[in-house]
């Protein structure tokens, strides 16, 4: 009985459950962070989930007189005024075929700055995916400023947008 006990046991393990030094099994594992990955147009995008503060389904937008072509409006978000922007306005929206969620960011403000929020147009939400340091490329297409590289999940890729960028190419006025 004795025997089949001993070969029961993981390769490395002890008999108290704990793993030897070197087991490759025991080493520490790249610590994780979660990433909100979404579609804007034809392009995959990411947020860390630390930035992301919901999910909505399309709200009642109120269009701004005179606003910027990727300004789509601005939405109350529980007595809160948040801009929606499309960051894929460039690629021209077929008209009346509208996004179906907002994916609404935050960026924490400090002493000189108050908090901000975003409302980010989206036409999928596509998921949460942890990833390690690895999983991100530090390269971003030239063309779009707002991103600073890039995040392979399944075998695929998806921007990883930077919102302090995002809010200096997408200027909106504060309101």
């Amino acid at each position: 009985m004795a025997k089949e006990q001993e070969n029961s046991q993981l390769p490395g393990e002890l008999d108290d459950g704990a793993f030897l030094e070197g087991d490759p099994s025991s080493e520490e594992r790249l610590p994780e962070r979660q990433y909100c990955v979404f579609r804007a147009g034809r392009e995959r995008f990411c947020l860390s989930v630390l930035e992301v503060e919901e999910v909505v389904d399309w709200p009642l937008v109120t269009r701004v007189p005179l606003a910027p072509a990727f300004l789509m409006g601005v939405f109350n978000l529980r007595g809160t005024i948040v801009p929606l922007i499309d960051i894929a306005f460039t690629e021209g929206r077929r008209p009346g075929l509208l996004p179906k969620h907002v994916v609404v960011a935050a960026i924490l403000g400090d002493a000189n700055r108050d908090d901000l929020r975003v409302g980010i147009a989206t036409d999928e939400v596509i998921g949460t995916y942890s990833a390690t340091e690895d999983a991100l490329l530090d390269q971003a297409p030239h063309d779009v400023p707002h991103c600073r590289g890039m995040l392979r999940h399944e075998d695929r890729l998806a921007l990883l947008v930077d919102l302090r960028r995002l809010t200096e190419v997408f200027a909106v006025p504060v309101i």
